[in-house]
């Protein structure tokens, strides 16, 4: 192979692995913007079990500081905009992000790290073998394609095209932050239904064999019984009965004051139902909990359900309920759940017969023309 040949086939592989690797930053960082408050759950797990307590009243600040970066080091790398200095700037994020996952792998300090969201789950050690290979590929990068790849746009045009992404792309997670998720990537989105279907008990019977002694299990009917010789031959035993495992589409557990699990008596309920989610009600937005109460005035009178589901103490709920004026079943559930459910606080839920109709941000609670709109029933 020729030297020219040779250099044209490096440079097309370092734009190979420049396109990769601004791929790899841009989806990393547009699924953690489009839910900024789920990627803070993750920072806040962080900050605790590295003991930085200091630092969580900032892990809003952190996180969105955290996507900006990983998204302008993708633009970096896409558009060949400051490439060099890209490139060590992700190396330098990458040595971070390894040592840390080498961490959670080794220790499973943090359980789900969160690099890609909630859209692709991986375990910890699959994510410090991703940062290993990303960490790989930036190295060859940086030493043997970043002096080629150079763009020939002046910097100060580089920096205005940078500048207006992120701008653009920080206005992109302000509206993910202040109303809910453009793409909701959780078992709770909307259109889901999330009733559980029943499974019939399975019945099974034992016959031995007269002469072996060997026994077999057959699935009720589905057993030779009308084969008058194969009857002759063995004895019956016994029967039983299996019922399958419930499987839910969800891991909320709704409890009562009694401590009784509600979770299918509030989800399924036939017909129209509002749940609404405040994880921790001294940290409920105040105007968004008026709104709430308000709603549940005009549900009232329409004699349509709403019930409160928190991970506060019942008595801190009644309190609250005192304070605004209305009274809500109160139902508690774990604060983890109920984050999951809706990236708000206080968010809420329209079911009806157990499928998510809607979901609304506090910011964008309706009002009652909207409420009447709404609450039209749907084709059966």
């Amino acid at each position: 192979m020729s030297r020219n040949k040779a250099r044209r086939f490096v440079y097309v592989l370092m734009n190979i692995v420049r396109i990769v690797l601004g791929l790899v930053f841009l989806f990393s960082s547009v699924v953690k913007g489009i839910d900024p408050v789920g990627t803070s759950y993750r920072v806040q797990d962080y900050l605790q079990v590295y003991g930085w307590t200091a630092l969580l009243p900032y892990a809003m600040e952190i996180t969105f500081l955290i996507i900006l970066s990983e998204f302008l080091l993708a633009i970096g790398f896409l558009f060949r905009l400051f490439i060099r200095t890209a490139a060590k700037a992700m190396l330098l994020m990458l040595l971070f992000f390894l040592v840390v996952t080498w961490f959670d792998a080794r220790y499973n300090m943090v359980p789900d790290c969160g690099c890609f969201g909630d859209a692709v789950k991986l375990t910890n050690w699959e994510t410090f073998y991703k940062n290993v290979a990303l960490l790989f590929l930036n190295v060859v990068f940086l030493f043997w394609g970043s002096k080629d790849q150079k763009s020939k746009r002046t910097k100060g045009r580089q920096a205005v095209i940078l500048v207006l992404f992120g701008m653009g792309f920080l206005g992109f997670m302000g509206y993910n932050l202040y109303h809910l998720p453009v793409i909701d990537f959780r078992a709770w989105k909307t259109g889901r239904d999330m009733t559980v279907v029943p499974q019939n008990p399975k019945r099974y019977v034992v016959y031995e064999n007269k002469k072996t002694g060997q026994q077999k299990t057959f699935l009720f009917p589905d057993y030779p019984w009308k084969d008058t010789a194969w009857m002759a031959r063995w004895k019956f035993v016994k029967q039983y009965t299996f019922q399958p495992v419930i499987n839910k589409k969800y891991n909320l557990v709704i409890e009562d004051a009694a401590g009784n699990d509600c979770s299918r008596k509030i989800i399924e309920y036939p017909g129209y139902r509002f749940l609404l989610v405040s994880y921790n009600l001294d940290k409920a937005n105040q105007k968004g909990w008026n709104k709430a109460a308000e709603i549940a005035r005009f549900l009232k009178k329409k004699k349509i359900s709403m019930v409160l589901l928190t991970a506060t103490s019942r008595e801190e709920a009644l309190q609250k309920e005192k304070r605004s004026g209305v009274r809500f079943p109160v139902y508690l559930a774990d604060e983890t759940d109920l984050k999951a459910m809706i990236r708000s606080n206080p968010g809420l839920i329209l079911l009806h017969h157990g499928v998510i109709l809607k979901k609304w941000d506090f910011h964008d609670f309706p009002d009652t023309l909207q409420l009447k709109k709404i609450l039209v029933s749907p084709a059966e």
